[in-house]
């Protein structure tokens, strides 16, 4: 009776490996290859037919025709929203009773460190992500995963990867392929994102770092001609690169591979 009961255990553990979804989500697409991208987070803007890829803004509208990827600042406030993130202050980052800022931008972090106040955010952030999906958009692009490097040694790695890890989930449920932002070397795949936007990785020589674990799911934004070349040079031939302005204005002229 052990035996049988032993062999149907073993059986039923077979079969719920073997339908176990993967990591990615299974109506999410995979980025198009052979194609240029364009960064639109400072406005949406039409681009000829060879831009197949698009990085705009949540509160942008997807282009018809192409792979819309919907930015969302997943781990720390927009500078634009501190009104509404000031009545939801107990989800901020504080220390010694003040706001921790990432000083580059002007932007607050999410305080991730407990599983109550991750659950909070991700329900925030989940509305976002629904937003995307059901506006058209291909996949999200969350920035900030490195956030934590910034918090003055108060927020974890690991409170930061599983907040992430909820976060993939969610926009996978919406059926939206999922991108890491930052945090170059650590294998994003490991908790289901789909491919990396990488900024200025020519410049800090990190491209390789996410083509590593991405293959050539991976675009890039350089925002200095010698780093374009040098990504050109080293990835035109498999991946998407930009090179764009630093303010991301509408009025630029993107240039290519």
């Amino acid at each position: 009776m052990r035996v049988l009961r032993a062999v149907l255990v073993g059986l039923v553990v077979v079969l719920l490996v073997a339908v176990a979804p993967s990591p990615g989500a299974a109506g999410s697409d995979p980025l198009p290859v052979g194609t240029d991208v364009d960064y639109q987070l400072g406005g949406a803007v039409d681009r000829p037919e060879h831009v197949g890829i698009l990085v705009r803004d949540r509160t942008e509208d997807p282009a018809e025709g192409r792979y819309n990827i919907c930015y969302v600042n997943a781990f720390q406030t927009q500078p634009d929203a501190k009104r509404y993130w000031r009545q939801r202050e107990g989800l901020l980052l504080h220390r010694r009773g003040k706001l921790v800022v990432d000083g580059r931008w002007g932007e607050w972090l999410f305080d991730v460190r407990t599983q109550a106040k991750r659950k909070r955010l991700a329900a925030i952030v989940g509305r976002w992500v629904q937003g995307c999906a059901d506006d058209g958009f291909d996949a999200v692009e969350y920035d900030n995963l490195d956030s934590f490097t910034r918090s003055k040694r108060l927020v974890e790695r690991r409170q930061s990867l599983r907040f992430a890890r909820m976060l993939v989930r969610r926009a996978h449920r919406a059926d939206l392929s999922v991108g890491q932002k930052n945090l170059a070397g650590f294998d994003g795949t490991t908790i289901g994102f789909d491919f990396a936007v990488a900024e200025e990785c020519a410049r800090y020589d990190e491209c390789a770092r996410y083509v590593d674990h991405f293959g050539d799911q991976v675009v890039m934004i350089e925002y200095r001609d010698r780093d374009a070349r040098r990504a050109c040079r080293d990835f035109g031939a498999s991946h998407a690169i930009v090179r764009r302005d630093r303010a991301l204005k509408p009025s630029y002229e993107p240039r290519y591979c």
